[in-house]
């Protein structure tokens, strides 16, 4: 029987970060509310579901910082990302 994947341990975090779409452009404002290794769950200020599949978060508004992230799911105004 195959061993079932480890979820990496989340940190309830609760800070806020920024997003950003298009290569920088259009930044929104998000909260992280948990944190792993591996990804985030964000707590958007408006509807999830118009996020792209790829996005760049970051703790300061500067397009320059953060991390690259694939959008997983989105349900209302939360969104769950994976690192990559």
């Amino acid at each position: 029987m195959p061993q079932p994947k480890k979820r990496a341990a989340r940190k309830l975090l609760s800070r806020h970060a920024w997003i950003t779409l298009d290569g920088g452009f259009a930044a929104r404002h998000c909260l992280v509310e948990d944190i792993s290794d591996t990804g985030a769950k964000i707590m958007m200020d408006d509807d999830a579901s118009q996020l792209p599949g790829v996005i760049r978060m970051a703790f300061a508004r500067d397009a320059r910082t953060g991390r690259s992230c694939q959008v997983i799911w989105r349900r209302g105004r939360s969104a769950g990302v994976r690192f990559i």
